[in-house]
């Protein structure tokens, strides 16, 4: 796709991966849904078969928006479409949410990238690198509801920088555009994703997002929802969080939690959201190592700051790769070399976290022997 002088000159002002500090332009991303459609339809015209990629270990909205994503594409444009992720699946409820929709959905070692022509990014962008499409091929269509990242606009169809809590609420509001009715199953999986990425609708909600909630309520299957949101839990789950409490620290009003050694990345998130519940708290910080990266996950409830930035901010010089917005955003590191070095890089990470939150002076004390406020 040719790049216009706007957006080279603009490119040539930020650093690759950088998110834009101003108003997205009025591309896709503002466009009504029936004209966003419309680009999609035409972009995937002439091809034979899609492949539509959610981010590394992806969650209920990632895989949600992807399965939809390539059921429009096979009703739509006429294509073979696979959803394909990398990373595991590791969070109970996620390993519920596929199996008990039977999701269409493939690890990256069991898909032949070479087997098609038109590759797809969900809930991510290319820059992010969060994501297992090689670097030898080009995303043709980016759909994601996290701030813009400049090179994202060079793929032929990109909306990205719109108003949505969820990814999941994008993909509703294509189907309501072609008129296609989704399956329970779909229905179902599109209404837990925004459920979950939005907290209940409680966190950087939108009325698209509420509109889309109640259109997915009536047509959703509320005893497979039940199985996915109560499922039974691991031994592991238990002690994992045991861990996480045993060595949560409490700076002022900011929790900071190694996991140590993880069996799944989700469960990071999964224990800095809960940390998060904690009185008096406005940070949360947790981190743990699974197959020699670093997994980190932050959550903040002061409005005056951007989780995403920050976190891009405090990580970019130390590889891998970050991103988010608002409230919640996470990174995964690199870890190499001895066990003294990698200790390091955790007291560095912490170090620039705990200046960040404004919290460097406080004086650390455990959870276990916290007082309530």
């Amino acid at each position: 796709m040719p790049v216009t002088p706007t957006l080279q000159s603009r490119r040539a002002q930020l650093p690759a991966g950088s998110e834009l500090t101003e108003p997205p332009p009025a591309r896709l991303a503002k466009l009504p849904a029936a004209d966003k459609l419309g680009r999609l339809l035409q972009v995937a015209k002439g091809h034979r078969r899609a492949l539509i990629l959610t981010h590394d270990n992806p969650d209920p909205d990632s895989m949600a928006a992807a399965v939809s994503l390539a059921h429009l594409l096979e009703r739509k444009a006429g294509i073979e479409a696979q959803v394909g992720y990398g990373g595991i699946i590791g969070r109970a409820e996620n390993v519920a949410f596929v199996r008990v929709l039977h999701l269409p959905v493939s690890h990256v070692s069991q898909i032949d990238f070479s087997q098609y022509d038109l590759f797809g990014l969900v809930d991510t962008q290319p820059p992010v690198r969060n994501h297992s499409l090689p670097a030898r091929y080009r995303a043709d269509l980016v759909v994601d509801h996290h701030p813009l990242r400049e090179e994202s606009l060079l793929a032929p169809f990109a909306d990205v920088g719109g108003d949505f809590g969820a990814t999941s609420t994008m993909l509703v509001e294509y189907l309501r555009a072609a008129r296609l009715e989704p399956s329970v199953e779909i229905a179902t999986a599109l209404f837990y994703g925004i459920k979950a990425d939005t907290r209940d609708l409680g966190r950087e909600t939108t009325q698209t997002d509420v509109d889309s909630y109640l259109w997915l309520f009536p047509r959703c299957d509320k005893d497979l929802l039940g199985q996915i949101e109560h499922p039974e839990l691991p031994a592991r789950f238990f002690q994992l969080f045991h861990t996480s409490i045993e060595k949560a620290k409490v700076y002022g009003t900011a929790i900071i939690t190694d996991l140590e050694e993880v069996y799944s990345p989700d469960m990071v998130a999964e224990v800095a959201e809960r940390m998060m519940y904690l009185e008096g708290m406005k940070w949360s910080l947790a981190y743990g190592t699974f197959r020699n990266q670093l997994f980190l996950s932050l959550r903040v409830k002061d409005r005056r700051m951007n989780a995403g930035r920050l976190i891009r901010e405090l990580c970019e010089d130390l590889g891998g790769s970050s991103g988010g917005h608002g409230s919640m955003a996470g990174a995964r590191l690199p870890l190499s070399g001895s066990a003294n070095k990698r200790k390091a890089l955790k007291r560095e990470v912490v170090s620039r976290f705990l200046d960040a939150f404004g919290v460097a002076e406080e004086r650390p004390v455990s959870l276990l022997s916290a007082q309530d406020t």
